[in-house]
C-alpha cells in the first residue's frame, strides 16, 4: 500500500489479538502448569477477526503491538501474522501497520526489514528494552530501524512500561534526525504535556490510549490505537465521529468508560494481569469475533467467570458502544 504520512495517521485504529487453539496454555493466576505450553494459533479465526475489523469502518488496522502479544510468538509466526493482515487490508483497501518489535535488537531489525517488505503504510517499533538508553541512543536507534524499513515511514511505541520514556523533547530530537518517523503511540498527559508536544513535536501524528481519546482529541491528539477498538471496533468508531459533532457527550461517554474500567479492567490489573490479557478480555466481553482470553504461556489469562458481569456492565455502561 502507500506509505503514509503523518497526517494520514487520524482515528480510531484496531489491533489484532492472536486467537490461541483450545490446547493453548496461559492460566489463571494461580493455576497449575500443564499440557501444551506453546499453544497454536489459530489461523482461521486470525483471518475472520482481520475481515471482521476491516468491515468496522475502523481507519486502520495493525499487528504486533503489546496486545498482539509479538515478544511470545516466534518468527515464522510473525511473518504468517504479517502475511494474514497485509493480504487482507490490502484487499479491503484499508491501510495497516505492521509491528516490527522485539526484545532483542537485531531480531528487531530483521524483523523490520520482513515488514518493510510487505510495503504497509508504516512499521512500528518500540525502543531496545533490556536497559535504559540515554538520549544519543534514542536518536542511533531510531535512525537505524528507519534505514531498515527503507522506503516505509516509522511509527515509536513507547508505553508506559517501556525502559525508556520519550519526552517532547527528545522526541523533536530524533524526528529530526529521523524525517521517516511520522508518529507515537504515549500514554498522553497533562495540558503542559500536550502544549510542549504541540509546539516540539507538531508535525507527528500523536495517538494516545483508546478509553482517554475524547479529552485527547480535545488536547491536540490526533487518534488511538485503540483499547476501545478491542472491546467494540464499530463502537470506538461510532465514539470518534461523536467527538467531533458531539463533544460534550463523547467526554460524558469517557467519564462511563472509566467507570467500567474502574469496576472491571483496575481489579484484574491489581491481581497482576498484563495489558495484552486485559485486552483480549475486553475483546471476549465486545464478542466481536472468537478470539478468547487465553495468553501464550507464562503469561495469565483473565478468568472466564469475569467476563458475563463485565459484558452486562459495559451494554448498561456504555450502550453507544454496541450499535445494533
Amino acid at each position: 500500500m502507500k506509505a503514509l504520512r503523518a497526517v494520514d495517521v487520524r482515528g480510531v485504529w484496531g489491533t489484532v489479538l492472536l486467537p490461541l487453539s483450545d490446547g493453548a496454555i496461559g492460566g489463571d493466576i494461580g493455576g497449575d502448569i500443564g499440557g501444551d505450553i506453546g499453544g497454536d494459533i489459530d489461523w482461521g479465526r486470525l483471518a475472520a477477526q482481520v475481515d471482521t475489523l476491516a468491515a468496522s469502518g475502523v481507519d486502520g488496522v495493525y499487528a504486533h503491538g503489546t496486545a498482539g502479544e509479538f515478544h511470545a510468538i516466534d518468527e515464522a509466526e510473525f511473518d504468517r501474522v504479517n502475511e494474514v493482515l497485509a493480504t487482507r487490508c490490502e484487499a479491503a483497501g484499508l491501510p495497516f501497520q505492521l509491528g516490527g518489535s522485539h526484545p532483542a535488537t537485531p531480531v528487531m531489525l530483521g524483523r523490520v526489514r520482513r515488514a518493510a517488505a510487505l510495503e504497509p503504510g508504516a512499521v512500528q517499533v518500540i525502543l531496545p528494552d533490556w536497559v535504559p538508553l540515554n538520549d544519543d541512543e534514542v536518536v542511533r536507534f531510531l535512525a537505524g530501524a528507519a534505514e531498515a524499513a527503507g522506503s516505509v515511514p516509522l511509527v515509536l511505541y513507547n508505553p508506559p512500561h517501556a525502559k525508556t520514556r520519550v519526552g517532547p523533547a527528545l522526541l523533536a530530537r530524533a524526528a529530526a534526525a529521523t524525517p521517516s518517523l511520522i508518529g507515537v503511540k504515549m500514554a498522553g498527559g497533562d495540558d503542559d504535556w500536550y502544549a510542549a508536544m504541540a509546539e516540539l513535536a507538531g508535525d507527528l501524528s500523536i495517538f494516545v490510549p483508546g478509553h482517554l481519546l475524547a479529552t485527547g482529541l480535545a488536547r491536540g491528539a490526533h487518534g488511538s490505537y485503540s483499547n476501545v477498538a478491542a472491546m467494540s471496533p464499530r463502537g470506538a468508531v461510532a465514539w470518534y465521529r461523536m467527538m467531533t459533532t458531539d463533544p460534550e457527550d463523547a467526554l460524558d461517554l469517557e467519564a462511563r468508560l472509566a467507570e467500567f474500567f474502574r469496576r472491571h479492567i483496575a481489579p484484574l490489573q491489581a491481581a497482576g494481569l498484563s495489558n495484552p490479557a486485559l485486552d483480549k478480555f475486553l475483546a471476549t466481553v465486545g464478542g466481536w469475533a472468537d478470539i478468547g482470553t487465553t495468553l501464550r504461556w507464562p503469561a495469565s489469562s483473565a478468568p472466564d467467570d469475569a467476563v458475563a458481569p463485565a459484558r452486562t456492565d459495559a451494554h448498561r455502561l456504555l450502550p453507544e458502544l454496541f450499535p445494533a
